[in-house]
């Protein structure tokens, strides 16, 4: 009797493009994310792409939400049936987005923009914590196996880490204390998001074991969505990594590490103790 294959472990860039994009397969994203979590390299790769989407999506993206310019909105009321007006809306709004990605494009000038192929109005309709949890996840197997370069300004420097993060995501920011469960800060750097500037704390034990705190504004265009007001602490082991993450008035936090639950959840409550 033939058996089917188990699913292969391996990810192409095709799958690596869809995961960036939201649409890849439910039933290939733990796969793609294990081997993400086994190639360091991989894993950087997929973090550059989402800081190009994000680029992409930011550039002149108010021009999408500005209203059609009056003297074309009376053109075609006098010119085209009423029947034919909304086709011909659709048209224009079809032609902003094409001038957009192609200025996007050419300014970027990497061949890899090809991440963000995604539409915005689909990439809107993904919850934002989810999302928001996912980077998390990302950036901490992209930067925690680093050896000489694991953060950009060091514990040694706390004071101005928390100053100089505290000033880029608008917010007063802390370093929480992990001393007490063995995890001293390395130190921390800034991150492209979504909707703004992120912070990455990064923390390990005295064998070397690693845990990152990811923050950041959830949606800096919605401050009083239901999401953003959301305070629920939570686990997730969608991404590549675990993760507990909660909401604090708009603010999202995610203590991510390929720890046990357990150990993970004594963290996150710690941090989320301190940090509230």
């Amino acid at each position: 009797m033939n058996r089917p294959a188990p699913p292969s472990t391996d990810a192409t860039d095709d799958e690596l493009h869809a995961l960036v994009d939201g649409q890849l397969a439910p039933d290939r994203r733990p796969a793609v994310e294990e081997a993400l979590a086994r190639d360091p390299a991989m894993a950087a790769k997929v973090a550059a792409w989402h800081t190009q989407r994000d680029a992409l999506r930011r550039l002149h993206g108010e021009l999408l939400d500005e209203p059609i310019p009056a003297p074309l909105m009376s053109a075609l009321e006098r010119n085209v049936p009423r029947q034919a007006q909304r086709s011909s809306w659709m048209r224009w709004g079809g032609i902003a987005a094409g001038v957009l990605v192609a200025f996007a494009a050419g300014w970027l000038g990497n061949a890899q923009w090809s991440a963000s192929r995604t539409p915005s109005t689909q990439l809107a309709k993904a919850p934002a914590m989810r999302e928001f949890v996912h980077d998390a996840s990302i950036a901490h197997v992209v930067y925690a196996p680093e050896k000489r370069h694991p953060v950009e300004v060091a514990a040694s420097e706390q004071q101005h880490l928390v100053q100089w993060l505290s000033k880029r995501l608008d917010r007063p920011l802390k370093v929480p204390d992990l001393s007490t469960l063995g995890y001293t800060l390395v130190g921390g750097r800034l991150l492209p998001g979504e909707t703004g500037a992120r912070a990455q704390f990064m923390f390990e034990d005295a064998a070397g074991e690693r845990v990152t705190l990811y923050i950041g504004t959830l949606d800096a265009r919605a401050p009083d969505s239901p999401a953003a007001r959301e305070t629920a602490f939570r686990f997730t082991s969608e991404g590549p990594v675990p993760s507990f993450y909660w909401v604090d008035q708009g603010f999202g936090y995610a203590v991510a590490g390929k720890l046990p639950r357990d150990v993970l959840l004594k963290l996150a409550t710690l941090a989320y103790r301190d940090l509230s």
